[in-house]
């Protein structure tokens, strides 16, 4: 029983150790970061203060890289979602200007997945912005096929220019996800379910 005890307290030891390594830095490193909001902040605010990589949030930029070359045929992808203190101390580690190096030594997969949904829940204005929210609705409420391609496309135009680019980037990248559904179980439909709630407030 001491033995189980022992082998308890070590391995608890041994977490907060890692604990430490992935929140904190060494003080001979704080001086070359500094740290930047980068959640529950617009999207034109994040473009005015530089933070953005080809007029998309470089934090989406790399979560949607690293889940494109790591992530496409995990089952379950943005379904399962990931630890929520691994997702925590992701998000702690972007804002802190630490350089993060998702599936090496920072998070995984599901993680890397939960903190885009977290990114997008949290922004002031929804990807599909609150004024045009009403429009979108009715829309789908005509369901009228005929008309429906056309005003969609006319309606997401009107989305402000770093809405409009995150939302193509994100539907690019979902595109590649639902043609694996096949492995990930994540169809058009799967994958709606889940990020409606994410782009609509």
């Amino acid at each position: 029983q001491s033995a189980g005890i022992i082998a308890q307290s070590k391995a608890a030891v041994r977490l907060k150790e890692d604990m430490k390594k992935i929140v904190a830095v060494p003080l001979n490193e704080q001086k070359d970061f500094t740290y930047q909001k980068l959640f529950g902040v617009s999207l034109q605010e994040l473009q005015r203060q530089g933070l953005t990589k080809n007029g998309i949030p470089a934090i989406v930029w790399n979560i949607v890289e690293y889940l494109t070359q790591h992530g496409l045929t995990q089952e379950g992808l943005f379904r399962v979602n990931g630890n929520v203190k691994v997702v925590e101390q992701l998000r702690l580690k972007f804002e802190s200007g630490v350089p993060v190096e998702l599936g090496k030594e920072d998070g995984d997969v599901c993680s890397a997945a939960s903190l885009l949904k977290l990114f997008l829940r949290e922004l002031p204005d929804s990807l599909i912005t609150s004024a045009l929210q009403p429009r979108f609705i009715q829309l789908f409420q005509d369901g009228r096929n005929d008309v429906q391609e056309s005003s969609l496309r006319d309606l997401i135009k009107e989305l402000p220019d770093t809405h409009y680019c995150l939302l193509k980037y994100l539907c690019q990248f979902l595109t590649k996800v639902a043609k694996h559904h096949m492995q990930n179980r994540m169809n058009v439909h799967n994958l709606a379910t889940v990020f409606g709630p994410n782009c609509f407030q």
